[in-house]
């Protein structure tokens, strides 16, 4: 839920005419991290494994997205890193988690 927070943080600093577009995808990819592993983790195992799975590529389209948007100086690049370093971070911990369960 902290990675949502600082996404939010993060496209308030984005051009207004790119709140409906690119600004709108990376916060729905941000949501659907903590989101997928809440409803994966109220369901059993194999079903767990599943919403991780699908929290991984959350995890990768926001990457993408948030490069994306530095790369057309939407955003410094340098706001970004801590983003990104966070995406590493739960990218770890998720595929940890799957493997023991």
């Amino acid at each position: 839920m902290e990675l949502v927070t600082s996404v939010y943080n993060l496209m308030g600093k984005m051009p207004n005419e790119e709140l409906y577009g690119l600004t709108n995808q990376i916060k729905r990819s941000a949501i659907s991290v903590p989101s997928n592993i809440a409803e994966g983790q109220s369901r059993g195992n194999k079903e767990f494994r599943h919403f991780l799975r699908i929290t991984l590529g959350s995890l990768a389209e926001l990457e993408t997205q948030i490069m994306i948007a530095a790369n057309l100086n939407m955003i410094e690049e340098e706001r970004t890193k801590p983003i990104i370093e966070d995406i590493t971070r739960l990218r770890k911990q998720t595929y940890s988690l799957l493997k023991k369960i």
